[in-house]
């Protein structure tokens, strides 16, 4: 329940109210006592003795009789339409209803949007069984830094434009969370290639063999030089849907984790003091940070948990 700002009594204080009135005191002395008048101090004592404790809380200020409202079949004739994709314009000029009417109804039967008539989505979450079965690949283009950037004094007219891009290729495995990545100047099929097979190298000085690798539909990721470098590691690659990033989820939350901790944490003077940066904070996420999807654990000792399983 939500108190007015200004409000003398809350329930409990209502209860209190009948209570010393109950006990002896005189309604004016109650009154004086806690700000409010006669009148209030015997409102309430009515409510009590007619409703019990329910009746010291505030009822809803919708009017029990409504003479002018809108007319129930008009009103699920307004539903009906709006849910054959009618806009709200369209259904009005059909029923002769203002506009702002249409509006009203809809919003108070939560379809002021049209996406609101679709059906939510279900979130299908899944794990690989083991590390390497899957890695998820994915790209941010972060720009190079010629000065503090907006995100940390605020004022975009601050910027240094014209500076360029640098590009964070991220690689995260599906089971353990384990990620390598690392700041390249470009997002094509050559550095994309590249740092698939250095990631590959990466993840098998830990013992882990990559079997497939998914992607999206980047030009990068379609390129012949990383069908050559997923061919050279002996994996299958996996590419999401179209316009469906959640797919990849895993390295879009490892993007976000970098972002905010790493990229955007700390006013960098340059985008070298950012990259030299990455290893340290890659480091504490790999061994230290703990992960809530896998159960507060970090990736290397879920890889451990992993180890200990084989054996």
């Amino acid at each position: 329940m939500n108190i007015h700002k200004n409000a003398r009594l809350t329930p409990a204080g209502r209860e209190l109210l009948v209570q010393r009135l109950f006990a002896g005191e005189k309604s004016a002395e109650v009154a004086a006592a806690l700000g409010v008048s006669s009148r209030t101090v015997w409102k309430w004592v009515r409510r009590y003795r007619d409703e019990g404790s329910p009746g010291l809380f505030d009822r809803s200020s919708r009017p029990l009789h409504s003479p002018k409202c809108m007319a129930e079949p008009i009103v699920a004739e307004i539903v009906g339409l709006r849910r054959s994709r009618w806009s709200s314009t369209r259904i009005a000029g059909q029923l002769g209803v203002a506009v702002s009417t249409v509006g009203c109804t809809l919003r108070r039967h939560g379809l002021g949007r049209l996406r609101d008539l679709e059906q939510p989505r279900v979130v299908i979450r899944y794990e690989r069984e083991r590390p390497g079965e899957l890695v998820h690949l994915d790209i941010k283009k972060l720009g190079r830094i010629g000065c503090v950037g907006h995100r940390i004094h605020g004022d975009r007219r601050r910027a240094a434009p014209g500076i360029g891009w640098e590009h964070l290729h991220v690689c995260v495995d599906d089971a353990t969370r384990l990620s390598y990545c690392e700041m390249l100047p470009d997002e094509k099929g050559v550095s994309a290639a590249q740092f698939l097979t250095r990631a590959v190298a990466w993840f098998a000085q830990r013992n882990v063999t990559i079997e497939r690798v998914m992607t999206d539909n980047g030009s990068g990721y379609r390129s012949h030089l990383f069908r050559e470098s997923i061919g050279r590691a002996h994996a299958r690659h996996i590419r999401t849907r179209p316009y469906t990033p959640r797919t990849n989820g895993k390295a879009e939350r490892f993007i976000q984790s970098a972002i905010r901790e790493w990229a955007y944490a700390h006013p960098f003077q340059s985008s070298s003091a950012r990259t030299d940066a990455l290893d340290d904070w890659l480091g504490y996420y790999n061994y230290r940070r703990p992960h809530a999807g896998i159960r507060g654990r970090s990736p290397q000792q879920r890889l451990a948990d992993f180890g200990e399983q084989r054996v």
